[in-house]
């Protein structure tokens, strides 16, 4: 039998000439595989005497336990060598200029969300944001929308099922609305409340003015002394500054929502020509957001006394928005990922919007 000592010498000289992990594989087979030497040597215990067999058997297993570390280190050592030399064949010189064509672009609705919270930021309105995936009770049931109400109907909404309920109420939506953002902020924030809730909203619909996916910012404002002509006048100051205009006819038009009384819905002056949308000039009109005081049931949902308080909530289309201030026609366009389509709508990168600054800065327009 193989002296344990030379053995030792021989294997470790072995395992630290390995150049790569495919002679390293060969080295770990030639010792330790079925037909390894160390095993071969094991299994001649057999022959020796008792007390032989215990001495060598003693060294043996602590060959083999040494053998292994060596092998597991050097294992290390040369994966991480072969992955070093591979990201070093690999990597790319990121200090390289974009070439201009190349050159990516802001997106419309991400630019018109700049520009509709820089509007409402000036104005003293917060930023507040809720979960896509909501329970009915704030999607629905806090915005006195009631059980038969056709906007929970199945063909309208998207449903999830609740694994831990087998009640179709304790199910739970992707949100319709941007609306339970409104209710989350009552319960969690103490009037005076001024915040706008921008987010993507999903309902069962698609055309070329509906997608399933699409966005809105909602408004909301309550304290004591808040009235419908504080309403009126913080929505034409935003069309205005939206629209760039230094005056743009508007109108209000009685309407229901449940979750506000009185409700209206706004219009702006337009002229409408079959190859063209004018806004703010002509003698036609468009609808472009809904609006009203917020209902006393919502508040009593949301916590504050209706008694006490009062507010107004209005809510509008940020893809709307986009189309109308730069003539895109389809909604669905939106969400092609046509890099052609966003390199003839989109806007440079950069290309901030601020109230001192300028919101659309029609230079940014890739047009």
């Amino acid at each position: 039998m193989e002296n344990i000592e030379e053995l030792k010498k021989e294997l470790t000289g072995s395992i630290e000439s390995a150049s790569d992990l495919k002679s390293l594989e060969e080295v770990r087979v030639a010792l330790l595989g079925k037909k390894g030497r160390i095993t071969e040597m094991m299994k001649n215990l057999a022959s020796l005497s008792p007390e032989e067999k215990k001495e060598m058997g003693r060294g043996l297993n602590i060959l083999k336990s040494e053998a292994e570390a060596a092998l597991e280190s050097r294992k290390e050592k040369l994966a991480a060598a072969e992955l070093n030399a591979k990201l070093e064949k690999e990597k790319v010189d990121v200090t390289l200029p974009v070439r201009p064509e190349c050159q990516g672009r802001i997106h419309p609705v991400s630019k018109i969300y700049e520009e509709v919270v820089a509007i409402f930021g000036e104005m003293g309105f917060e930023v507040a944001e809720g979960p896509d995936i909501e329970d009915q009770f704030h999607n629905f049931n806090a915005l006195n929308m009631p059980a038969n109400h056709p906007a929970r109907q199945m063909q309208d909404t998207f449903y999830i099922p609740n694994l831990e309920s087998d009640n179709f109420d304790d199910s739970y939506v992707v949100r319709t609305h941007t609306s339970p953002v409104q209710i989350r902020t009552m319960e969690n924030k103490r009037p005076p409340i001024r915040v706008v809730a921008p987010g993507r909203t999903y309902r069962s619909d698609y055309d070329a003015t509906h997608t399933p996916m699409f966005h809105q910012i909602e408004g909301l404002v309550i304290d004591k002394t808040t009235t419908m002509a504080h309403l009126k006048g913080c929505l034409y100051d935003f069309v205005k500054a939206f629209f760039e205009l230094d005056d743009i006819p508007v109108r209000y038009r009685p309407s229901y929502f449940p979750f506000t009384e009185p409700s209206a819905e706004m219009d702006i002056g337009c002229l409408k020509t079959k190859t063209e949308l004018k806004i703010g000039a002509g003698t036609d009109w468009l609808e472009i957001l809904g609006c009203g005081m917020v209902h006393p049931n919502v508040l009593r949902a949301g916590g504050i006394d209706p008694d006490e308080y009062q507010g107004f909530a209005f809510g509008l289309g940020l893809d709307r928005l986009a189309m109308l201030k730069y003539g895109i026609p389809d909604l669905r366009t939106f969400f092609e990922s046509d890099v052609r389509w966003l390199k003839h709508y989109g806007f440079v990168p950069l290309d901030e919007s601020s109230m001192t600054g300028g919101l659309s800065n029609n230079g940014g327009l890739a047009r």
